[in-house]
């Protein structure tokens, strides 16, 4: 009896040791857990998309959606100038505003990080304030500020620049550009702010105590060590920019038919889902294709 406890023991070891290693759980509870956490993901993004997906084949015959199975939709949008060249613009655009965002919020997010104490916290949430507010919230603010009585001609006028208050900055390309550079800001000073507070101090002091300068540590350790936030600010600012159709909308007057726009029109007046699904395949394409080479670019940085 007292040969047999070494293995007895020896196998209860072993079980206890692959029972902790495991969670406590068993295969069919983990199995069961990991479906419960992803069909939260699965049921609000990849059902979604793969609907999108296959809605984008069918045709609108005599006023009601036929299933099909044709690339009618997605020939018409490449065989016509129209759609591609708003879709090149609308490209243009989204590039425009985050160039913006990164040279404006990268030096606010940096003059942030530079701070101490409370005056650190303060900026910060002033800053990022704007992302718990309603957008249309913001796109008003920013049409009382553009328009022709509003803060931005007021302050030309008393300056002397303009004689008369002027529609230039708003219902134009210029009001868009403006006013999603101003909303979008926030979403790039946050990840280049975070990024600039992963940097440990410990490399700036030895920086520092190697004779480089201000200007030289920036150049060397700061810039390269922030360029994932950087590249993450640069994306979430693309993205919004890109599909975005309230803010062409209230702000674009004629000039605002960006490629959002159709997409929204083939889902509301032209009645054509097929063909608004194939555009909205065409730009989560673009878009993810954006994100991989993003994502991409900000891992060999880390290595």
């Amino acid at each position: 009896m007292s040969d047999m406890t070494p293995p007895v023991a020896a196998g209860a070891t072993a079980a206890a040791r692959a029972a902790a290693e495991s969670g406590g759980f068993g295969r069919p509870a983990r199995l069961g857990l990991f479906a419960l956490v992803a069909a939260g993901p699965v049921l609000l993004v990849v059902l979604p998309v793969a609907s999108f997906f296959v809605l984008s084949f069918w045709r609108v015959q005599n006023g009601a959606i036929t299933p099909d199975a044709t690339l009618a939709n997605y020939g018409a949008f490449f065989s016509s100038p129209a759609y591609w060249r708003t879709f090149l613009m609308t490209l243009l655009l989204a590039a425009e505003v985050t160039a913006i965002g990164i040279a404006i919020g990268y030096p606010v997010a940096y003059f942030i990080w530079r701070r101490r104490g409370r005056l650190r916290t303060f900026l910060l949430l002033l800053f990022v304030l704007p992302l718990f507010m309603s957008y249309i919230v913001k796109i008003y603010t920013m049409r009382s500020i553009l328009g022709l009585s509003g803060l931005l001609n007021q302050v030309l006028v008393a300056s002397g620049l303009l004689e008369a208050p002027s529609l230039l900055f708003l219902y134009n390309r210029t009001a868009i550009l403006i006013t999603m550079a101003v909303i979008f800001l926030p979403f790039v000073i946050l990840p280049v702010y975070l990024s600039l507070e992963r940097i440990p101090a410990s490399l700036l002091a030895a920086s520092a105590d190697l004779g480089a300068g201000v200007a030289t540590t920036f150049r060397h350790v700061v810039l390269p060590l922030s360029l994932p936030g950087t590249v993450a600010g640069a994306l979430f600012a693309f993205v919004l920019a890109l599909g975005d159709f309230v803010t062409p909308q209230m702000v674009g007057g004629p000039s605002g038919f960006t490629f959002g726009r159709v997409i929204w029109s083939q889902f509301g007046l032209a009645f054509n889902w097929p063909f608004g699904a194939a555009l909205g395949v065409i730009l989560f394409v673009v878009a993810l294709a954006v994100i991989i080479a993003g994502g991409w670019a900000a891992g060999r940085q880390r290595v």
